[in-house]
């Protein structure tokens, strides 16, 4: 379930996606980010999460799971893991009770991190570009571009859609690759299994997924 996004998309997830989306609920969001700022804070966090995946290069050779570690630690604490998966259940969330919207945002949180982990391993030290700040006082919205490097490869471009909360901290909600909303990709894919399937198959779908282990020749096996 849930094929693949793009593969610009996916390459850009590992890091940055989880980076800029926001975290409500967890206080332990670094105190050195400055997340007053969407423009600083996508460079901030994704520079930070690269140089932990360096750091950790000979853990994730022993052991790929730790790759879930890095996403969780570095990531989720920057992931509005609830505000997405509230998005993403759409008309159905008024259909569920208090339990299935608790247990289903858990499942999605871990899917995302199952998700983001296995996309680490499309890493092959591609550069990151950031759009320059502009003015954004007096503004609820932003978008934050960015640009990935790739030798031999067009330049991928990506657009971050950022929202100000009430606090006057900056959360990104949605990536935009090739013109495609990953977040309305993603309420299609799971309001369809929902409609199918019901929320509990789903969630237990979610479970399982977020149970697999990282493969690190996985895109070796797709060629």
């Amino acid at each position: 379930m849930f094929k693949g996004f793009y593969r610009s998309a996916m390459l850009v997830i590992m890091a940055l996606l989880s980076v800029s989306l926001s975290v409500s609920a967890h206080a332990e969001v670094s105190t050195d980010i400055d997340q007053t700022n969407p423009f600083t804070l996508v460079e901030a966090v994704a520079n930070k999460t690269f140089a932990r995946f360096h750091q950790d290069e000979k853990l994730i050779a022993e052991n790929p799971d730790h790759l879930k570690i890095i996403v969780t630690e570095e990531l989720m604490p920057y992931v509005d893991y609830k505000y997405a998966s509230y998005k993403v259940l759409g008309q159905y969330l008024r259909d569920t009770t208090k339990d299935q919207r608790d247990r289903f945002v858990e499942a999605f949180r871990g899917y995302l991190i199952s998700t983001y982990a296995q996309a680490f391993t499309e890493y092959t030290d591609q550069k990151v570009q950031y759009a320059k700040a502009v003015d954004f006082a007096g503004e609820k919205f932003v978008n934050v571009d960015v640009q990935i490097i790739e030798q031999g490869r067009p330049a991928i471009k990506l657009q971050f859609k950022a929202r100000r909360l009430k606090n006057g901290n900056w959360k990104a909600f949605d990536l935009i690759a090739e013109g495609v909303s990953l977040l309305s990709s993603k309420q299609s894919e799971i309001t369809n299994l929902v409609r199918q399937q019901g929320i509990e198959s789903v969630i237990t779908m979610l479970n399982e997924r977020t149970n697999q282990h990282i493969d690190l020749d996985a895109n070796e096996k797709k060629s």
